[in-house]
């Protein structure tokens, strides 16, 4: 019988694989989330039923609680419920709020994988390019007027503001105005995958795009994928109540009940017995190691030529190469070498990237990012 895989993930012999934006398992907190389920199971036997479709009162006003720590405003319950994920939340905000043929927006470069949720739904994508201070605003007015002028005026603008996927750029503050209020002026809505938030270095992130307009035109997507553990597939959507109602009044919560009810009070016993704050500050401090233990390997092994910009969050470094370096048709050599990576071109919607390339440091051991570098220069210094 053929064994099938168990997880996502594919670690092949000899490679070091710098592409997959993986947590490392051995800084999961398994312990604790076994602690947490007794918890669960102690607090409340409901957690084992159908659940409430906007996800359990627990955990929601844990994480209301949460926001009003961490951000200093605390959301009404109406504007939140639990989804299966970021990507779950993608694929039903998509059923709900777009028909096939529908424009959406997408920064340009993005996380690789959204698009393909999108186009599973038959939308079109236009993409908004971006700079080192996040996306371009000035384009995103020119591409929107063109569209509506031509009748398509775009549904939605998928954007990842902070410790962005793949390039580990923050939008600036004030981009951040701009764009909500351009959203508020144009009636655009706005997804913010805010996947990366807990996984700060150097300072704390700049205002989610949600609180800058808490009724307005901004749906805001939160994971635990990355600061508990992806197996969970649980996560949060803030948004104005009436989504909130569109989306848990949909046939699929209206059959199943709530998304991972289970793992959901799992999660609010996590936060309730206050274990998520230090494990966040553990995290924090083994990603910041590993970046800066990536950062050093690059300047100290790849040419001039070569350029970055230091992430102060998130998983990733995005590398640009010489012009005339294209990572995509370099990647057979680099894996015969020994090293893997994720093409930019993967990143981008519309042509694009071809001398990118993102490096993850999230899974991977100090001794074999370290390695992975020098392989990574030695393919370079035979192009």
């Amino acid at each position: 019988m053929t064994l099938l895989p168990d997880i996502q993930l594919t670690r092949r012999p000899g490679i070091i694989e710098l592409g997959w934006g993986h947590p490392d398992m051995a800084l999961l907190p398994g312990a604790a989330l076994a602690q947490a389920a007794t918890l669960a199971l102690q607090h409340d036997s409901a957690a084992l039923a159908y659940g409430a479709e906007q996800g359990p009162g627990w955990l929601i006003t844990q994480l209301c609680t949460r926001f009003e720590q961490m951000e200093g405003i605390t959301p009404l319950p109406e504007h939140l419920c639990i989804t299966g994920g970021i990507s779950q939340a993608l694929d039903m905000l998509c059923t709900l709020l777009t028909r096939p043929g529908d424009v959406i927006l997408v920064e340009s470069p993005s996380y690789h994988l959204a698009p393909r949720i999108f186009r599973d739904h038959g939308l079109t994508l236009a993409p908004v390019p971006c700079d080192e201070q996040g996306i371009r605003l000035d384009l995103l007015e020119t591409l929107h007027k063109t569209l509506t002028l031509q009748g398509r005026q775009p549904r939605l603008l998928y954007t990842v503001p902070t410790f962005n996927n793949p390039t580990g750029i923050s939008l600036i503050s004030e981009r951040r105005s701009a764009l909500v209020s351009f959203a508020q002026h144009t009636g655009l809505t706005i997804v913010e995958d805010d996947a990366y938030r807990e996984l700060w270095f150097d300072a704390p992130p700049p205002t989610p795009l949600y609180n800058l307009t808490p009724a307005g035109p901004v749906i805001r997507l939160g994971s635990f994928s990355k600061v508990l553990a992806p197996g969970l597939r649980l996560g949060w959507m803030l948004a104005a109540p009436e989504i909130v109602r569109q989306c848990t009044g949909s046939g699929l919560l209206d059959s199943g009940g709530g998304i991972n009810h289970f793992t959901a009070h799992v999660v609010a016993a996590f936060l309730a017995a206050g274990m998520l704050e230090p494990h966040s500050a553990s995290l924090r401090s083994n990603y910041r190691r590993r970046r800066d233990l990536l950062l050093g390997a690059l300047a100290r092994y790849l040419p001039n030529t070569c350029t970055w910009i230091p992430p102060l969050g998130g998983f990733f470094v995005w590398l640009r190469l010489p012009p005339a370096v294209h990572s995509a048709a370099l990647l057979p050599q680099a894996e015969a070498a020994g090293v893997a990576y994720l093409p930019g071109v993967y990143c981008y919607t519309g042509g694009g990237g071809e001398n990118y390339l993102r490096l993850a440091f999230s899974l991977l051991s100090p001794d074999d990012l370290e390695e992975g570098v020098r392989r990574l220069a030695t393919v370079l210094a035979h192009t």
